[in-house]
């Protein structure tokens, strides 16, 4: 016995006067982008390390109070502090995020020029 899966059918023609419209613009087609920028890989790291609002959440709450020690940012999260930790870590490994040990207790805050460089990227658009 075989399995076969039905493909669906497509027409043969396309009608007289069809456009791809949504891929033109109102002025005509346009140059689309064909290849990777060198920015596009830093670019699609720094989304990816703000891709959970838990994250977005940190970076908003250290933008508003200034450095914190990580017991008064985690006491602000709705995870765990293991959890806020592991948060934490990524936003640092992105660069997004700095840390620094003061006596014996984490402080961290955010870094301002990699926060205008990711908003210069994603305007680069």
């Amino acid at each position: 016995m075989t399995n076969k899966i039905a493909s669906p059918t497509k027409p043969d023609a396309r009608p007289v006067g069809a456009e791809d419209s949504c891929c033109d613009s109102a002025t005509g087609a346009v140059a689309l982008a064909e290849t990777l920028r060198p920015e596009d890989e830093e670019l699609a790291m720094l989304a990816k390390a703000v891709a959970h609002p838990v994250r977005i959440l940190i970076l908003r709450n250290l933008l508003r109070i200034g450095a914190c020690y990580f017991g008064r940012l985690a006491d602000l999260l709705p995870v765990a502090p293991s959890t806020a930790s592991q948060h934490l870590t990524i936003l640092k490994d992105a660069g997004l995020v700095k840390g620094e040990i003061e006596g014996e207790r984490p402080c961290y805050c955010v870094d301002l020029q990699k926060l205008r460089r990711m908003q210069h990227l994603i305007g680069d658009l």
